[in-house]
């Protein structure tokens, strides 16, 4: 004879087993061993050190004012040179030619001009003798008056295309040191394109391009510590000068120019240098990496009840990424513990037992 349970036997039983299964589960569940750490809250100032170049505070880009062949080129990279100094040149022909047309057409219109003035003066003499009319004399000055603009415009010709023969000699407009060169001789140079970079003498800069992340949370102080990459015992302290409004779209960073002043004798122009950033001090807490967990995605760390000994995940904002070590800035309240060794195998309310600090 077959036994059958009860479905409502058979639904208690399960609902008995539910509910005893976490206790047993709990109490079965070992200690977990952790070293923990108290919260203590202390300055922190950090700072970041960067790569730059020393450049001019002045460049200019040196070009042609028209176009041809050059023919002669006297500068070459790191050529120092003098305000005035002939750099190159370009065939002058066509610019030659234009010189000698204006002269001609100056000529041709003096000649006018000449003319102009004697038949007006033989007017003069016909009208006071009454040989010739008031409108013969007026007829004679209008000619005399159009040739003395036609010789003015000639003139002014000629001064143009002298001008303009000048414009085939490049020239250095400051003293200063070439730093680029993009022609050579024989090439065909276009009007205003860009021949020498001539950096000029006097003030220098050294430039930085510097993370967007640095500048996110605060400005790093205005000051300075800029050191040869060479030689770190040639150091000098240098102000901020120039922080670019935009960023680079190619690099991701933001332009910063120190202003060295006339340090050209102890930082050369073209030297590689380190930028050392310093940012103002907060309070923040210190702790091991081992501290860190997360909830999420979220920064976060394991928090001691120090009278149940359990353990509980909290959230908590990490201000700096040292090495060893993160800074905590929100979050957590002076003296209490959290795990610093030991938290990867925790869960929410486990009990754990604090290693002393000085065991192995």
């Amino acid at each position: 004879m077959r036994k059958f349970t009860s479905p409502l036997c058979v639904s208690l039983a399960v609902l008995f087993l539910a509910a005893c299964s976490p206790k047993e589960e709990q109490a079965a569940a070992p200690v977990q061993y952790v070293r923990a750490v108290e919260v203590e809250t202390q300055p922190l100032a950090t700072n970041a050190t960067l790569t730059g170049g020393v450049s001019a505070r002045i460049e200019t880009e040196l070009s042609f004012r028209v176009a041809g062949r050059i023919v002669e080129r006297n500068a070459d990279v790191g050529k120092r040179v003098k305000a005035g100094d002939l750099l190159a040149r370009i065939d002058a022909q066509e610019q030659l030619a234009d010189v000698d047309v204006a002269q001609a057409g100056v000529q041709s219109a003096e000649a006018q001009f000449k003319q102009a003035s004697r038949a007006l003066e033989r007017q003069k003499t016909l009208l006071s003798k009454q040989v010739s009319t008031q409108a013969e004399f007026d007829a004679a000055e209008e000619a005399l008056r159009t040739a003395e603009g036609s010789l003015d415009a000639a003139k002014a010709q000629l001064a143009s295309a002298r001008d303009a023969l000048t414009f085939t000699d490049l020239r250095a407009d400051a003293d200063g040191i070439i730093t680029a060169r993009t022609a050579e001789v024989g090439q065909v140079a276009q009007a205003a394109q860009s021949i020498f970079t001539l950096a000029h003498d006097g003030p220098r800069d050294a430039v930085f391009n510097v993370f967007e992340s640095l500048f996110l949370k605060n400005q790093p102080d205005s000051k300075i510590k800029v050191a040869l990459l060479s030689d770190p015992a040639v150091e000098i302290t240098a102000a901020i000068r120039e922080i670019s409004p935009t960023i680079d779209a190619t690099t991701g960073t933001i332009r910063v120019k120190v202003g060295l002043g006339d340090k050209s004798d102890v930082m050369p122009l073209g030297a590689a240098v380190t930028g050392v950033f310093s940012y103002k001090s907060r309070n923040v807490t210190l702790l091991p990496w081992g501290a860190m967990a997360s909830v999420e995605g979220r920064p976060a760390v394991w928090v001691i009840d120090p009278a149940t000994k359990k353990v509980s995940v909290r959230e908590v904002e990490v201000s700096d990424y040292e090495t060893g070590k993160f800074a905590v800035s929100a979050g957590l309240n002076p003296k209490e513990l959290v795990a610093s060794e030991g938290g990867k195998m925790l869960r929410v309310g486990q009990t754990v037992e604090i290693i002393p600090k000085d065991a192995l």
